[in-house]
């Protein structure tokens, strides 16, 4: 039996770079500059840090201006929010992104209700959100925009197809199940009461696509895999000292079609997902994109 195809956050994160480095251009003579992303964290996260790293990376490679504002832990919720009002104001901001977690005391949905929409690119406030119900979307999370980009690159026909979404998060399976049923996918989304119902196996078993969003390593068997199906792993774990996906990859890697490594997937084509976002939230503020 052959190996499934892997599909390569990697890959498709360099063919976007080069549309947007062309784009970005047309902006920069069209208007002066190039957008400007500002991202903000609470106290210390290995993770975050990580993921600021890259996105440094990737903006300065592009040539958006970023800036990380790093804040002390300690700092109150106020003096946060006033912070976030100043970046809303500013014509030179283009983008906000607010690196988790937050401290436990936090509003979550205070703090990502005060960001301007126009400006929050990670497509998390209630307004981005709803206009993703619309199918009028212009900024909508990223990992869920990312996972998406995964299943088209495959060139399949999601119109009628089987989909199973594991995972019913506001940043990856709530709005993902939104862009499949756009694309005319039957879309079912699986969540903790499916699996304690036992009914879990079952829908696997018969998704032609299967997302994968728990954060949980191998907490679906490779052999619940439908043959020739395409699996999304949006999970990653640390599991006996390795980075793992939320799939069981090594029996998975035997019945799927295409599938998506854990690390190497979803995760590199994110970061370029999000200054995607910046470009389009730059484009609504000068009046070329419309929400309408």
């Amino acid at each position: 039996m052959t190996s499934a195809e892997l599909l390569s956050g990697k890959v498709l994160a360099q063919r976007l770079q080069g549309k947007l480095k062309k784009e970005l251009q047309t902006l920069k003579d069209k208007y002066g500059t190039t957008p400007k992303l500002v991202s903000l964290s609470v106290g210390h996260h290995a993770a975050s840090e990580l993921y600021i790293n890259s996105q440094k990376r990737v903006a300065a490679e592009l040539g958006i201006h970023y800036e990380h504002l790093s804040f002390e832990e300690g700092t109150s919720q106020d003096e946060f929010i006033r912070s976030l009002k100043e970046l809303n104001v500013s014509p030179q901001i283009n983008g906000i992104m607010i690196h988790m977690p937050l401290p436990q005391e936090y509003s979550l949905s205070r703090v990502i209700g005060t960001m301007d929409p126009k400006k929050d690119v990670e497509g998390m406030h209630a307004d981005n959100l709803g206009m993703l119900v619309l199918k009028k979307e212009i900024l909508a999370p990223c990992t869920a925009l990312a996972a998406m980009e995964l299943i088209e690159s495959t060139g399949i026909n999601l119109y009628g197809a089987e989909v199973v979404v594991v995972g019913s998060s506001r940043i990856v399976g709530r709005p993902i199940s939104l862009l499949l049923m756009e694309k005319m996918a039957t879309t079912t989304v699986c969540n903790i009461a499916t699996s304690e119902k036992g009914k879990l196996k079952d829908h696997i078993q018969r998704a032609d696509v299967l997302v994968v969003a728990v954060g949980k390593p191998h907490v679906i068997p490779g052999d619940w895999i439908k043959l020739g199906s395409t699996v999304i792993d949006v999970g990653i774990s640390k599991f006996h000292g390795k980075t793992v996906g939320d799939v069981d990859f090594d029996k998975a890697k035997e019945r799927a079609q295409f599938i998506t490594p854990v690390p190497g997937g979803v995760g590199p084509l994110t970061v370029t997902i999000l200054m995607k976002n910046c470009v389009n939230a730059f484009k609504w503020q000068k009046g070329e994109i419309s929400s309408s």
